[in-house]
């Protein structure tokens, strides 16, 4: 069993990951780091997932990260960007060079003895076991299991002679030129399949079973290419970030606080991009705006495509799988050549790692959050979390910056361990996504964190509020308890 030491070990080679390791390599260079990858490529996400299609959610100045920011005036960036983004930061910062390719991480270990953590991870394509030890742990695995998308039991779906699709597993040879194809799925990895296989295809149908919240936004910033002939470009870009961050929060705030007006704007925006010919029963939902993730699609993209007649929606249950296609409840039958179920993910906590202090297991639901980026009792551990109504980058970018602080702070004072500790009572037992109903976040309750009633147990998801606590408001809180350095330990590797 190989042995290899380090000062902080980031799990996980994706966006959230390699820009914290940026930022930790950044402000304290004096310290070694590894990045462990289970697949052999960074990326993440955005190597994992190859659908027709793919691309961000939101908008670019704002999901590129802060300390390197997005060059491209295209507004929703297609995946394969995104990670050649992914992979130029991290070559520019060296972090290419610190990462561990095909390791599976199994278990993390505390040991208050020693003041470390012990990593265990399999070498996927050997067998290998491996220990990677480190006095800081960082696990940025993202939310969602990369072995299995989320599939409903569909009755008869044996009897299906067509191909069956998961966009989390996408067959890089697949023909749908010519052929019927039905996406199961309203969200937004349907409505970015639909009008991307539209055209090529026979004819593409979104079946859903209610409809979400779609409104299209602009595939190009035409305001930050004309400012760039006259400022800038560094300027046009921090000016577009703050415009951008400030009007997604307003949409956020805006329908939350008057849903009633929210949902008619956003259903009257609609009506203006599909025309009087669709119902506009297939894009009422039945539940207030942001109660679930809006989709925002480029130009209109998906609009476009059902006027054309190239696409369709149908909003209705499924009765079962027929060897043609699928029967409705409300009899009617769709054919199909491919069937594709884009019905979701599987949240899954730290990558699936079992997480242990001193022995003992230890499950995130059963401790709070602090300041959405510590967990409580768990010592020198940090988990990347980020936005749920903003970009994912705003929220992995200062819980960075602020595992930087700690760790200057921790060096400045002697400290070797910082642990999160409740003494107030101030949990409430809520989830730290309680107030979106998607069924993803349904189902996944039981293994989320919780979050506490007050202070930095309390989980906002407001950029400006957590800018200031993870930023500016002091290290030690009361809250984080501090435990001094011990003598250090061999080095090996």
């Amino acid at each position: 069993m190989t042995n290899h030491d380090f000062d902080v070990i980031i799990i996980g080679a994706g966006l959230s990951g390699i820009g914290t390791a940026c930022q930790i390599a950044s402000q304290h260079p004096d310290k070694t780091i590894a990045v462990l990858e289970r697949r052999e490529r960074l990326g993440g996400t955005w190597d994992l997932f190859r659908y027709p299609g793919i691309r961000s959610d939101s908008d670019m100045f704002t999901f590129g990260y802060k300390f390197r920011p997005w060059v491209d005036y295209k507004v929703l960036a297609p995946g394969a960007a995104i990670r050649d983004y992914i992979s130029d930061t991290a070559a520019e910062h060296g972090i290419d060079e610190k990462v561990h390719y095909g390791l599976k991480i199994v278990a993390a270990d505390w040991s208050s003895d020693e003041a470390r953590w012990a990593v265990t991870a399999v070498r996927e394509a050997t067998g290998e076991k491996l220990t990677y030890t480190c006095g800081f742990l960082v696990s940025a695995t993202g939310y969602y299991n990369h072995d299995a998308g989320f599939l409903p039991t569909f009755p008869g779906s044996d009897q299906f002679d067509g191909q069956q699709i998961h966009p989390q597993f996408w067959p890089e040879d697949l023909d749908y030129a010519g052929k019927k194809v039905v996406v199961i799925g309203s969200g937004a990895t349907a409505v970015t399949l639909v009008p991307s296989m539209a055209g090529t295809a026979e004819h593409v149908t979104m079946l859903q079973r209610s409809p979400s919240y779609i409104f299209a936004v602009p595939a190009f910033d035409k305001i930050s290419a004309v400012l760039n002939r006259f400022l800038p470009e560094k300027l046009v870009n921090r000016l577009a970030r703050k415009r951008n961050i400030a009007l997604q929060r307003a949409i956020y705030v805006s329908c939350r606080r008057w849903p009633t007006m929210m949902r008619r704007f956003l259903l009257a925006h609609v009506r203006r991009q599909v025309g009087p010919s669709v119902d506009m029963a297939n894009f009422t939902p039945a539940y207030m705006p942001w109660d679930e993730r809006l989709c925002a699609v480029p130009d209109g993209d998906l609009f476009n495509a059902l006027k054309a007649g190239e696409a369709s929606v149908v909003t209705d249950q499924i009765d079962t799988f027929t060897k043609t296609g699928i029967k409705l409840k409300s009899g009617r039958e769709l054919e199909a050549d491919i069937i594709v179920t884009a019905t979701g993910l599987q949240v899954q906590m730290l990558g699936g790692l079992k997480l242990t202090v001193d022995g003992e297991p230890r499950e995130l639901h059963d401790g709070l959050t602090y300041k959405a980026v510590l967990v409580e009792d768990v010592p020198n551990l940090a988990w990347i979390f980020g936005y749920t109504n903003a970009p994912w980058t705003l929220k992995s970018d200062i819980a960075g910056e602020y595992i930087c602080r700690l760790l200057a702070h921790m060096e400045d004072n002697g400290y070797a361990v910082a642990t999160p500790r409740d003494d107030d009572a101030s949990a409430d037992g809520g989830g730290i996504l309680d107030a979106l109903q998607s069924g993803y976040v349904q189902r996944a309750k039981h293994t989320l964190p919780r979050q506490g009633s007050r202070g930095p147990w309390k989980v906002t998801m407001d950029y400006g509020h957590d800018c200031k606590m993870l930023q500016d408001d002091p290290i030690e809180d009361g809250h984080l308890q501090f435990e001094a350095r011990r003598p250090a330990l061999a080095r090996v590797g």
